[in-house]
């Protein structure tokens, strides 16, 4: 456990679970510092000291496993922060995730993300819209055709596998096929637990297909 005062402590996981807002409420309430066990509190204290400063997403669901959420927010941060894919395209297989989910909290969260790293807004609409984007530059058609292919085929072809390596090279397409995974499980975690996304003005991901 860290050295930080307690009190300090459950203040920044209040904090982090503030930022959370309502979400996971109907299937996994929201934990309070006084409701996780230690080895929770241990996790949680550092997911908010990390670069994510808070519990969103699915951090309060994946707490009900602490080992678990420990190991995939490690993972995550790394994909998220380190991979050796750019954030621009790393931000974009993540809206493609996303859509492929209908995962809304992790398209209102990353949406923002995706442009502030140069993903221009025309390119998220369509993806959105679920139609392939037009006006993508080559190294955003290499992703796009990977990760669609990948989660739909589960192959690569040869041509896009090509295409994808001679823009990220060896590592990069390792991080890609990583980051497509962690997304998927992040979505997978996301309607699970009923995480409703802010409604604040940012464009939203439309329902695509009916859900029970």
């Amino acid at each position: 456990m860290s050295k930080t005062p307690r009190p300090v402590v459950a203040a920044a996981i209040g904090l982090g679970l503030a930022a959370a807002g309502p979400a996971a409420a109907e299937r996994f309430p929201t934990l309070t510092p006084e409701q996780m066990t230690p080895a929770q509190r241990q996790v949680a204290e550092a997911i908010i000291a990390g670069p994510r400063k808070g519990l969103g997403g699915p951090f309060n669901a994946w707490l009900r496993s602490p080992e678990l959420a420990d190991k995939l927010q490690k993972l995550g941060e790394h994909l998220r922060y380190h991979s050796s894919v750019p954030p621009r395209l790393n931000e974009f297989a993540i809206l493609l995730t996303a859509r492929a989910w209908d995962a809304d909290y992790e398209w209102h969260a990353h949406y923002p993300l995706a442009l502030k790293a140069g993903l221009t807004p025309s390119i998220a609409a369509d993806v959105a819209q679920g139609r392939r984007p037009g006006g993508m530059a080559a190294d955003e058609a290499a992703v796009y055709d990977f990760v669609t292919e990948l989660r739909r085929d589960h192959r690569v072809s040869d041509p896009t596998y090509a295409a994808t390596r001679a823009i990220l090279g060896d590592q990069g397409v390792i991080d890609l096929i990583a980051l497509s995974g962690y997304y998927d499980l992040v979505s997978m975690t996301l309607n699970t637990a009923q995480v409703a996304a802010p409604s604040d003005g940012a464009l939203s991901l439309p329902t695509r297909k009916a859900r029970p």
